[in-house]
Parts: C-alpha cells; sequence; structure tokens
C-alpha cells in the first residue's frame, strides 16, 4: 500500500512547524539559565532535569528523571540538586524576566499561599508535624511559601520559601545536618510572604494588587508594611481579627453578627471550573489610612446557597477603586491553588526525594522555571499537534494536561 506524508507534518501526525515552535521556546529558556552554570556538565544536567520534568513519565524522582534522559543511574540528578556549584536564588532572579516579559501587565495580581509536602521521617530540611492545607489535616511535612504572579496571560510560581519551624530553628545541629544556614533565624509564613514580596516590589514586577488568606490577612504588621508601600491590597481576615471602624476597634465575626439583609451586591469572583463564580457582596468602610488618596474597607462575601457562611476581607486601595474590581481581586486568589494543582501534577513540584536545604531550593527553582514555560506556551497558543503516544498521559487531566496533550508539549 502506498504510504503517502502530507507536506509539513513527520510520520506519527506530527506538525514539524510546532516541534519548531517548541523547540525554539525551549532553547530561549536554556539561552536564559545557561549563565548560572558556570560548568557545561552542570548547565546540561540542569536542562535535562527540566527536560525531565516536562516529560509525561508518570514519577518524577531521581530514577525516572534519569532515564527519561537516557541515564541509567540517578547519580548526575543528585549531584546537580546536591554538590554541583550554583546559585537557586540567581536562577528564581532570572525566573523574574521571563515570566513579566511574557506575561507581565500593570493589573497584575500577587498572591501569597502556602502549600505541603507530604514527607516520612525526620530529616528533610524543615519537616515536622504541622498542618498542612493540602492534606486538610496535621501531617509529617514540609511547608513551602509562595508568591505566584497572576495575570490575564496566565499565572506562575515566581518566588518561594522553605517555612521552618521553631523547632529547628532551636536545634542548630539539626539545621546544621540539614544543610540550613546558620543565620537562618525563625520566620514567620507571614515574615517570609513579606521577603517576597519585597523581593518582586525591589525588581520592579508589575502588579497592582496583592492578595491571600486569613494566614496573612489576619497578621498585621504585613497589612501596614503593604500600607507603607502603598501596595493595593485584598487580604481575607478571620473572624477573630480587629478593625477599626467608626472610631473603635471591632471585631471581624461581630460586625458580621450585625450585617443585615439590605446593601449587598451580587457579582461574580470570577470564572471556576463550573463557571461564573457568583456571591452577594459588601463592603464597610474602616478607619482612613495616612495616604491621603486611599481607603481601607472590610470586604464581605456572602455565600448564595448558605446566606450564613460569610468570608471577610481587608481592603487598601485608591480611593476610586471599584467593588468589581476589588471583587476579582478576591477571586482570583484561588489562581494560587490551581498553581499548586498544576505544577504538582505536571512537573512534579512535590516529586522530590532530597532532604537538604539546598536540594529543596533547587529542586523547587527548576520546576518553576519548567511550569513558567508551560504556562508562556499555553498563552502563545501553539497550533495543536501531538508529539505524544496516544498512552503517555493519565486519564486524570488538569487543564495544563490538556493543553499539553492538545498542543503536543512533550519534550523528548
Amino acid at each position: 500500500m502506498e504510504r503517502r506524508q502530507e507536506q509539513g507534518r513527520c510520520p506519527g501526525d506530527v506538525n514539524l512547524e510546532t516541534v519548531r515552535t517548541w523547540t525554539l521556546w525551549q532553547t530561549e529558556v536554556e539561552r536564559r539559565i545557561g549563565a548560572q552554570f558556570a560548568r557545561r556538565e552542570v548547565r546540561w544536567r540542569a536542562w535535562a532535569y527540566i527536560r525531565g520534568l516536562l516529560s509525561p513519565v508518570e514519577r518524577k524522582n531521581g530514577w525516572q528523571l534519569a532515564e527519561v534522559n537516557g541515564e541509567t543511574t540517578p547519580y548526575g540528578v543528585q549531584h546537580l540538586l546536591g554538590r554541583a556549584r550554583w546559585e537557586a536564588d540567581a536562577l528564581r532572579d532570572d525566573l523574574r524576566p521571563y515570566v513579566v516579559e511574557h506575561l507581565g501587565v500593570p493589573q497584575a495580581v500577587l498572591v501569597v499561599d502556602e502549600t505541603g509536602f507530604l514527607k516520612k521521617g525526620q530529616r528533610s530540611a524543615g519537616v515536622a508535624r504541622q498542618y498542612s492545607g493540602t492534606a486538610g489535616r496535621i501531617e509529617n511535612c514540609q511547608i513551602g511559601v509562595f508568591l505566584t504572579y497572576t495575570s490575564p496571560q496566565g499565572h506562575v510560581l515566581l518566588d518561594r520559601d522553605l517555612y521552618v519551624p521553631q523547632e529547628w530553628t532551636n536545634d542548630k545541629s539539626r539545621c546544621e545536618r540539614a544543610g540550613i544556614p546558620a543565620e537562618r533565624t525563625f520566620a514567620t509564613k507571614p515574615q517570609l510572604a513579606q521577603q517576597m514580596l519585597k523581593r518582586a516590589f525591589d525588581a520592579g514586577v508589575p502588579a497592582a494588587w496583592v492578595t491571600g488568606d486569613s494566614v496573612y490577612g489576619d497578621n498585621r504588621q504585613l497589612r501596614m508594611w503593604l500600607e507603607e508601600h502603598e501596595a493595593a491590597h485584598v487580604l481575607a481576615v478571620s473572624g477573630k481579627e480587629y478593625v477599626w471602624r467608626a472610631g473603635r476597634q471591632q471585631q471581624v465575626k461581630i460586625i458580621l453578627a450585625t450585617l443585615g439583609a439590605e446593601g449587598w451586591c451580587r457579582l461574580s469572583a470570577g470564572d471556576g471550573t463550573k463557571g461564573p463564580r457568583w456571591y452577594d457582596w459588601r463592603w464597610l468602610p474602616l478607619a482612613a489610612p495616612w495616604q491621603p488618596h486611599w481607603r481601607r474597607w472590610l470586604l464581605v462575601r456572602r455565600s448564595l446557597s448558605d446566606p450564613t457562611e460569610l468570608t471577610a476581607y481587608v481592603v487598601f486601595a485608591p480611593h476610586a477603586a471599584a467593588l468589581a474590581t476589588v471583587v476579582q481581586v478576591a477571586g482570583s486568589r484561588w489562581t494560587v491553588e490551581r498553581c499548586f494543582e498544576e505544577a504538582k501534577g505536571e512537573v512534579g513540584l512535590d516529586q522530590y526525594e532530597v532532604r537538604s536545604w539546598t536540594g529543596w531550593y533547587r529542586h523547587m527553582t527548576l520546576a518553576m522555571w519548567a511550569y513558567a514555560l508551560l504556562t508562556v506556551l499555553r498563552a502563545a497558543n501553539l497550533p495543536a499537534a501531538s508529539l505524544a503516544k496516544k498512552n503517555a498521559l493519565t486519564s486524570t487531566r488538569s487543564s495544563l494536561t490538556a493543553f499539553k496533550t492538545s498542543r503536543g508539549l512533550v519534550c523528548r
């Protein structure tokens, strides 16, 4: 039987133009990160690691990443994450301009949140029995605090810090064994978030808003620091938090209990998996800040299905800010959960096998680069093609998985 091949396509129904475009995007990232690795071998292994994270292998552990890159042992991967000479923070700093160039807009939102990484044993840096939102309970885990960048073009992980519990920082010998720097002192999650936000501000990352859940909103020092920098924010607060209203401090849960049936406005907080996320909203003026053109509000979200379910936010914004805009910012906080879900599912954010401080930061940074590349590619809307075998991906697919499948974005 005669075998014919369409012009511009290759066997297996692979679009050659898509292959070339995909290769160009990879080459750009390889060029951007190359300067951080003085030795050629380490440079190659770093890019091979990213290729492995982008590959369809089920588990992104040392053995499988080595295998996908044609190596018979994981020793090269272990060397890259442990002993090789390169700085994860410098590589993180290179990620910012890449994200800004491809996804940056003035009205973007910076979102702070944490996620848990379940671990066995007690030797992994910062591991402890602590609450993990990922598991929904207290587990033996590490906690990473992340800063994400959310724009209409996409959302990516922009920065990261490992939360080190006080039981660790009080035990210097334990910290030394895990490679935690001697100068690292205890820092709360809001303090880590503030440090990451400061790095983003100092680097000139374009963003109009900051948002986060009540872990960060309940921290008055973080809110005051954001106000000092005139950084507009919409931060969730718990009922136990106090706010200044009508000349006195009032507890949020007391304010919520006195709200009547009038004055609510129905608005969507953005699209979810089932379409627009509709809630009733109301905002109340709080004590004015010292900045003359800024205002504070207490924003309240009410569930449509259960009107007794109320969520409060403290808002600091220019006086002309519209309620609809503030609602959209509050709704954008959920993008960080999508980031965690996709980065864990698509580029193995949580599939590392390192225990040291250095290994954790190196894996996270390389995974953030891999995830950013996929997000930028999705924003570019490459032509559809399939570079993967039909059974390469699992049947449970996130939106990013579906994008990779439809666009043929699989590294070989």
